[in-house]
């Protein structure tokens, strides 16, 4: 199918993602949590990970099914039941997506030493366009104070992206026999 594709080559992947990738373990199991049109699937297939790319509309990756590397999941993230219990990660990538009751389900994700890149909108976004509604915009530091007590912060940042838009990130680490010390 040439839709997916036709689909990714209007999104490039985050900078800031590719910049990460070099710091997840080489042929790791990587998570791409509400992945859309897959532009970080793609990115992290191409360098050799092994990846997961989890969304309710798999469509816009439906062209990568037949990708050794990729394994395409159609889950409804935000039901009341976690669809990814038992399943682990080198790393978990989320990028424009926000559903805060299963934030934390991310942390039992990861394997010992795994990282979590997170990336989204936040507070004050609702001056230069979607999303608006406050349920899917980040509070003042709110992925620092949800993941610091149970990851290792090895990056954060809020700022104003160009185009303008508001967003928070955070790398972190989980912590573990690997990554004590």
């Amino acid at each position: 199918m040439t839709s997916g594709a036709a689909h990714h080559e209007s999104t490039p992947p985050s900078d800031w993602i590719a910049r990460v990738a070099d710091q997840i373990r080489n042929g790791g199991r990587v998570l791409d949590l509400a992945c859309g049109r897959g532009r970080h699937t793609r990115l992290l297939s191409e360098r050799g990970f092994h990846v997961v790319a989890v969304d309710r509309d798999v469509s816009g990756v439906a062209d990568l099914e037949s990708d050794a590397r990729v394994t395409v999941v159609e889950a409804d993230l935000e039901s009341e039941s976690w669809p990814l219990d038992g399943e682990t990660f080198d790393a978990v990538v989320v990028t424009n997506y926000l559903y805060r009751p299963h934030l934390l389900a991310l942390v039992d994700l990861l394997v010992d030493g795994g990282l979590l890149a997170y990336e989204t909108f936040a507070r004050g976004q609702e001056a230069y366009g979607r999303p608006r509604n406050s349920d899917y915009l980040l509070q003042q530091n709110e992925l620092r104070d949800t993941f610091a007590p149970h990851l290792e912060v090895l990056e954060f940042k809020q700022y104003v992206a160009s185009p303008p838009a508001v967003r928070q990130r955070i790398l972190a680490r989980k912590r573990g026999a690997e990554s004590a010390g």
